[in-house]
């Protein structure tokens, strides 16, 4: 008996060995063998993003009684906060709507375009033979805060000011950092530092501690500019003190961008 039981565990040891190439390239029991997750299904609606906090804002904001447009507002305006690794307002914003209503697709193009300063005879005395990849010549206009106000303002049902307010009292009350999003910005900060970026410590460090998996990080001076934005609109960002700053901020550090710039920006329908 006891030599059967024997082969028998040695028989089952070889079935999982001879089929663990089939059964682990498999992440699930249902659905496609690559997916990682199981699909979500809801009656009333989904907010999917690449973090918790904002996916639970924007589906805090449908449960409030806004619309999908007021949850992605809502929701992108933490992850300018919580993911700081892949978006912000000093980046661009794509759209593509669908109301059901109208059985009508919309789109926007919400990106910034390249200073009217950055021609290619000044890049030519300048001695550039091509735009850099990284620092203040790569930076175009701002086009995220333009495209909030125009979603808002054609299909959204709710004001601004309480679409930003999650993410104002995240920014300011903290948050903790996942684990990828935590090595991300450690990593990224350090080549910051490297080249010698400013303002780093006032913006990143909280009680003296760079961020890092599981630290808790806050942001008061985006939480100033958020609430800038939420009281003044959209003209606090392109005709106003946070233009001012970023355009001081980047021609101090070599950049193009001119206060006209941002009073000429507007995004598109397409």
């Amino acid at each position: 008996m006891k030599a059967l039981s024997n082969t028998l565990v040695l028989c089952c040891a070889l079935i999982f060995f001879l089929s663990a190439p089939l059964t682990l390239s498999q992440t699930r029991y249902s659905g496609s063998e690559f997916s990682m997750r199981s699909p979500v299904f809801a009656r009333n609606g989904v907010v999917s993003t690449s973090h918790p906090l904002a996916s639970q804002i924007g589906l805090q904001v449908l449960k409030d009684g806004g619309n999908a447009i007021d949850a992605a507002i809502a929701a992108n305006a933490a992850l300018g906060l919580m993911e700081p690794t892949g978006c912000g307002i000093g980046g661009d914003l794509f759209a593509l709507v669908w109301i059901a209503e109208e059985g009508k697709l919309y789109g926007l193009n919400a990106s910034g375009r390249a200073s009217l300063e950055s021609s290619l005879d000044r890049f030519a005395s300048e001695g550039i033979e091509a735009v850099p990849t990284r620092g203040a010549l790569a930076v175009t206009v701002p086009g995220t805060v333009d495209g909030w106000f125009m979603l808002n303002d054609r299909f959204g049902s709710q004001p601004m000011s309480d679409l930003l307010a999650p993410a104002i009292g995240y920014a300011r009350e903290g948050f903790v950092l996942t684990a990828q999003i935590g090595a991300g910005m450690k990593r990224t900060l350090e080549y910051f530092q490297r080249e010698g970026y400013p303002n780093l410590e006032a913006t990143y460090q909280v009680d003296g501690q760079w961020p890092a998996p599981g630290k808790i990080f806050r942001n008061p001076m985006l939480a100033n500019s958020y609430e800038l934005i939420a009281k003044e609109g959209r003209s606090a960002f392109y005709d106003g003190p946070l233009a001012e700053a970023i355009v001081t901020a980047v021609q101090d550090q070599g950049g193009h961008l001119t206060l006209q710039d941002f009073k000429a920006h507007h995004g598109d329908w397409v």
